[in-house]
Parts: C-alpha cells; sequence; structure tokens
C-alpha cells in the first residue's frame, strides 16, 4: 500500500542514511510502555525503527474499545499498530497522517538536546466495543539514538477521553512539555477546505491505496487523480511538510 510503504522509508532506520546500529536497549524502552499501561490504564505500543517491530502492551481500556490482544506485550511485525489504526474514524485517521508526519520534520530540524521536551497531544474519535465513535487521548513521543542521531523509537499511548461532549471537535497538537506550549495546532476544517471529490481521493490514500486503485474506485483517469492530489498537497498546506509526504501524493507510479 502505497502510503504504508512511503511512511516506512521515511521512519525505518534502514532507509534512513548511516548504517551505524543502535545499541538502545529495547527492553528498557519496553518496561517504560508497560508501566504507562499500568499506571495510566493506557494501550501502550512501542514502535522499534531498527527491527521493523512494535510491542502492544494493554489494559481494560483495551476492551472498552472492542480490542482483544491475546497476549501482552503483543508483538507486530510493523512499526504499524494496525488493529487500532482501522478503528480510527477516516477523516482523523487522514489528519493523524499529516500532522505525526509534520512532527517528525519539527524534530529533523530541531536540536537533539531539544527533541525530548516535544510530543504530540491529540484527541481523535475511535470505535469502541458497541462500535460507536468515542473521542480518545492520543500521545505520542519520539526517542532519537545518541549512537546514530536517528529515530529508534516511537511510543503511542491510547486512552479514552475524559471529556466527551456530542459536538466535541479533534484535535491535533505539537507540544513543548517543558514549557508549557502549544508549538503546532492543525486547525484545518477539512470538510470545509476540500472539494467532496478531493475527500474521496484524500480517504483512500490515507486507507494505503496507489493512484491506479483509486482512479477504478471513482472511475475516473489516474492523471485525474493526480490532479486532486496536487489540490490537497496546495489546500492543506503541507506541500513542504517532508519528502515522505510529497512522495505520497506524488505522480502516479
Amino acid at each position: 500500500m502505497e502510503i504504508v510503504d512511503t511512511l516506512n522509508k521515511t521512519l525505518l532506520l534502514k532507509n534512513r542514511g548511516q548504517n551505524k546500529t543502535c545499541l538502545l536497549d529495547v527492553e528498557i524502552y519496553k518496561n517504560i510502555a508497560s508501566t504507562y499501561s499500568l499506571i495510566e490504564n493506557s494501550i501502550a505500543v512501542l514502535s522499534d525503527m531498527q527491527f521493523n517491530k512494535s510491542y502492544i502492551f494493554t489494559s481494560k481500556t483495551a476492551l472498552e474499545l472492542g480490542l482483544n490482544f491475546k497476549e501482552n506485550p503483543t508483538t507486530v511485525n510493523s512499526i504499524w499498530e494496525e488493529e487500532i489504526l482501522k478503528k480510527i474514524h477516516p477523516d482523523d485517521k487522514i489528519k493523524k497522517y499529516v500532522h505525526e508526519l509534520r512532527f517528525f520534520k519539527l524534530l529533523e530540524a530541531s536540536k537533539p538536546d531539544e527533541r525530548a521536551a516535544l510530543s504530540v497531544l491529540s484527541k481523535m474519535r475511535i470505535k469502541d466495543k458497541h462500535g460507536m465513535y468515542v473521542f480518545v487521548q492520543h500521545r505520542m513521543f519520539y526517542f532519537y539514538s545518541p549512537y546514530n542521531l536517528k529515530l529508534r523509537f516511537a511510543l503511542c499511548l491510547y486512552n479514552i477521553a475524559v471529556d466527551q461532549p456530542q459536538f466535541l471537535s479533534s484535535e491535533f497538537l505539537i507540544i513543548n512539555s517543558i514549557r508549557g506550549k502549544i508549538l503546532v495546532e492543525d486547525k484545518l476544517n477539512y470538510n470545509n477546505i476540500l472539494s467532496q471529490r478531493e475527500l474521496q481521493v484524500l480517504k483512500f490514500v490515507g486507507e494505503g491505496f496507489t493512484s491506479k486503485e483509486i482512479a477504478d474506485f471513482l472511475s475516473i483517469s489516474i492523471n485525474t487523480v493526480s490532479r486532486h492530489r496536487q489540490n490537497i498537497l496546495e489546500k492543506l498546506k503541507v506541500k513542504n511538510s517532508i519528502q515522505a509526504f510529497n512522495d505520497s501524493f506524488s505522480k502516479a507510479n
């Protein structure tokens, strides 16, 4: 799938320059993830960019969201926690991709000693055990290797949000936790900015379909899909986010 392949090339160490191995001990970071799941009743997902694996630590929150992992932790041979991601509202899933790529760009441009202060704080809709969308607070932290200065681990935490009003909108923030400041806030209302057809194309891109597949689904030409993708980039003002996102919306293969 196109967008997943593109993100893999961006995030996985083997495709990002230096060959020097990261010597960080994965067991230490697995213990951190496990502690979050125990203390905060979080679903904690630790993704290892060096070995393309994820470790999902569960709590009773997982059951409330209709997730029943047989092992704790559950090991997944991917940096993507697909069982969770597929339950996210399609509109919020698209924003999640865009926002996390912005986060990656920001960290890559930051000094190594500044990165630990930055994290993602989001509120998005996820289906619960009854098939109804509830708001979930999502936090994400990146851990860079001091050995090769490349991204090694990502830690994602999922908790059911305390605030569940009917008309609460999704939130996607990048924060500096040391200063208590919001650095980036996604205020885009995609429904107001994009046309109905562009929303359809964006949804299919977010689900990982290629331009050819999207063209077949919508009974339009590949050139038309490419034009819609370019319009989406310009309207969402993410044309320069990072090369990975540019590539995912580039011309059809």
